[in-house]
């Protein structure tokens, strides 16, 4: 299988009797995403040894993200990581959908440990997900083929590819652009062709999937700090062993400080990279977008149960 990245040669012969779990992905290999999921799938094998077989997929093999989910319900996927839809699972992960909320990777990991951990997984786990460890997508910023984005003003009826996010449509409908969800893995072409004018993700995100090689602009706006979320299904992850859980939840927590720490090196290394590519750079008015994204906020609040709680929760934990 040419996905097959979490090779089993180096461990010995499998015993026959071998349980096989898989792990899939909808990003790009080569992307932060994939790497981080190549590396739990990596080290996963590693301590299981050749008593398990791990499988990992990527660049949506297996399915995109909302495929995937369904997937991990019907018991034929055991891992995948699921970025801005997990809000399809529970309203309340639109937390992270609140632009300019989180303030550094710091900031993330206490976010993780008082609000993820505790009240989203359990939102999640209504919702038949087990949420394993929270894992770096990255600060989003805006590619287009149009114009730099300094303020909101500049987004003026661009057609810009958004993720299945109904916060995220309503944040760039706020700013003032043609918002459309479509598939990750649909949004180069689209890009290529015209169809979308423009799209928003981290730089790793970017990258990996050459988006530079159709875009023009780059403006650096850090909008919006969006984690990826290592989640099974929760009655597979019920029926797994022991030992598997156990290596499980202690790999995936190593691989979170490995992919935030990837993710803040990436940061300056991959501007640099577009820019090499022939992409213009330009650093966005932060204050401005803080400014016109107030009714976001207050929409959050009046529509997720307990989202204004959420927030000022988020806020103080900066501090």
């Amino acid at each position: 299988m040419a996905a097959l990245l979490a090779s089993v040669a180096s461990f010995g012969a499998i015993s026959a009797s071998a349980e096989t779990y898989v792990v899939a992905v909808g990003a790009a290999s080569n992307s932060l995403q994939g790497r981080s999921a190549a590396k739990f799938a990596e080290d996963l094998q590693t301590r299981l040894g050749d008593a398990h077989v791990v499988e990992f997929y990527a660049d949506g093999q297996l399915g995109d993200e909302k495929e995937l989910l369904q997937k991990l319900r019907l018991g034929t996927v055991d891992f995948t990581l699921i970025s801005s839809i997990m809000t399809n699972a529970a309203p309340e992960f639109a937390l992270f959908d609140m632009p300019f909320l989180v303030q550094d990777r710091a900031h993330l990991k206490a976010i993780d440990a008082e609000i993820v951990q505790t009240t989203l997984a359990g939102k999640a786990e209504e919702a038949g997900l087990k949420l394993i460890s929270t894992w770096e997508n990255g600060f989003r910023q805006i590619t287009n083929s149009v114009r730099p984005i300094n303020t909101p003003e500049d987004l003026a009826g661009l057609k810009i590819r958004t993720p299945s996010s109904e916060w995220r449509v309503a944040m760039f409908n706020e700013w003032g652009a043609n918002p459309t969800p479509m598939a990750f893995s649909e949004v180069f072409v689209a890009l290529q062709t015209g169809t979308m004018e423009g799209q928003e993700n981290p730089l790793t995100n970017i990258t990996g999937a050459n988006f530079q090689e159709v875009q023009k602009h780059l403006s650096l706006t850090g909008h919006v700090y969006s984690p990826t979320y290592l989640t099974a299904g929760l009655p597979v992850w019920n029926e797994l062993p022991d030992d598997v859980r156990t290596a499980a939840a202690e790999v995936a927590a190593s691989v979170q400080d490995w992919s935030l720490a990837e993710g803040e090196t990436a940061d300056a290394e991959l501007v640099e990279k577009v820019k090499a590519a022939g992409m213009e750079v330009n650093e966005a008015d932060k204050a401005a977008f803080i400014a016109a994204s107030a009714p976001v906020y207050e929409a959050f609040a009046a529509q997720v149960e307990g989202g204004g709680e959420l927030v000022s929760q988020a806020q103080a934990l900066a501090e």
